[in-house]
């Protein structure tokens, strides 16, 4: 199945010169999503993991429904003040700034092999961040899987140097 053919591309979003890369179109056509999700699930099923994380937002559509299909736990990275308990976080560096990310404090337990999820590897900051903190956590994290992978912007190289396989769907080239 061509899954980018289910990409919307919006030009100059969300600044001039971007294009950005849309996968809610994906998401709207059943067959599509479950193509995406069966294949990422079969890349994957024959490693171990205890649990897939997903990233805010969009790496929460794609990582539940694997987490399913690999018959492990979902666990969510968020934006700060989003999850109602105890949470550690970590900042990390935007283009023009500083974001962070958080996660429970009790979600990931010592030794814990994970697989990190989400939509879009663009530059690699918030998924090298999220590796991080689960790290720091104690868990293991050699694989993260992305519906799209933007090549020219250096993310895989990113996770790369983090000891990170990262896989990807698709690519585009550009941002």
């Amino acid at each position: 199945m061509d899954l980018a053919s289910y990409i919307r591309k919006v030009a100059d979003h969300p600044k001039p010169g971007i294009m950005f890369r849309d996968v809610t179109t994906l998401f709207r056509v059943p067959e599509a999503f479950e193509y995406a999700v069966r294949s990422l699930s079969e890349r994957y099923s024959t490693i171990k993991f205890d649990a897939v994380v997903g990233i805010e937002a969009r790496g929460f559509v794609i990582g539940a429904p694997l987490a399913l299909a690999l018959g492990v736990g979902f666990v969510l990275v968020r934006k700060p003040g989003k999850l109602p308990d105890v949470t550690v976080g970590r900042d990390y560096q935007l283009e023009y700034g500083v974001d962070r990310i958080e996660i429970h404090k009790d979600s990931i337990q010592d030794g814990q092999n994970i697989l990190v999820v989400d939509d879009l590897l663009a530059t690699g900051g918030t998924a090298a961040a999220t590796i991080s903190l689960l790290r720091d956590l104690g868990a293991t994290v050699d694989h993260a899987a992305f519906l799209i992978d933007l090549p020219d912007l250096g993310g895989s190289d990113v996770l790369r140097r983090n000891l990170v396989l990262p896989y990807s769907l698709m690519e585009f080239s550009g941002h």
